[in-house]
């Protein structure tokens, strides 16, 4: 593979990868020479910072810089998880709990348990919901060195397979709705999140579904490719007498 260094820091604004949030991409400034960081990873309690070469002088102070474009995608992409969550559960029942989750700059995917496949009309009924939720501006309530306990007592969903310590960090989007236990990096309120859309479901494993989605610019991309998509195959015909889809379908009957 490619080669790379490693860098540890004192101090770092650099998010390290965690709980399916990919870590942070930038710039350190090291003595006026300027290194990329290609990624950040966790290790032995440290936060590494991969670089593609070492500085001249590793003694100078550090100027740190992360890309901040690309976390606020990532950021949007990981509050909507959490509203995701929740209207999921709301939806389709107690059930549903997390699997899996990757969260990247442009997209969302995320397993949880259910046992048949997730209906358009359920589909569209999490969309709305979590849509309505990024509407209502829901301020970002964070609550730190909280006893496991308390957190879980206050109705926190805990995820599957994550080892928590006794003391937790609390991340709320309205009490009655989203509680989650996080390490995460999140929107400030649901507000900056702007547009919710699903792009696929499917099945990984027996018993657990897949949702990918987008949001914020991204979600707005997705939905005017669909229109762009729409407006082609209307082309297509010089005629609409009909809708489109009854044109295609007739078209279908009459090529058999």
């Amino acid at each position: 593979g490619e080669s790379f260094h490693e860098l540890v820091l004192d101090a770092t604004p650099f998010y390290a990868e965690s709980g399916g949030q990919i870590g942070d991409i930038g710039i350190l400034n090291i003595g006026g020479e300027e290194i990329l960081v290609l990624d950040t990873q966790k290790q032995a309690g440290k936060i590494i910072h991969r670089v593609e070469r070492l500085p001249v002088d590793a003694s100078s102070d550090v100027r740190a810089t992360v890309d901040a474009a690309r976390r606020a995608r990532i950021v949007k992409h990981h509050s909507v998880t959490h509203l995701m969550h929740a209207a999921l559960r709301e939806e389709l029942g107690d059930h549903v709990a997390q699997k899996g989750s990757l969260v990247t700059p442009n997209h969302l995917r995320f397993d949880f348990s259910h046992f048949e496949k997730v209906s358009d009309e359920e589909l569209k009924a999490v969309e709305n919901r979590v849509n309505a939720v990024i509407q209502r501006n829901i301020a970002k309530q964070e609550d730190r060195d909280v006893p496991i306990k308390e957190a879980l007592s206050r109705g926190a969903t805990a995820l599957f397979g994550e080892k928590y310590g006794e003391k937790v960090r609390m991340i709320t989007f309205d009490p009655a709705y989203s509680i989650e236990l996080c390490g995460g990096i999140h929107v400030n309120a649901t507000g900056e999140i702007g547009l919710f859309r699903f792009t696929s479901e499917g099945s990984v494993a027996a018993g657990i579904r897949r949702v990918e989605a987008v949001a914020g610019m991204d979600a707005l991309l997705f939905t005017r490719q669909e229109a762009e998509e729409l407006a082609r195959v209307r082309g297509q015909f010089k005629t609409l007498q009909r809708p489109t889809d009854e044109e295609v379908a007739d078209l279908l009957a009459r090529t058999k």
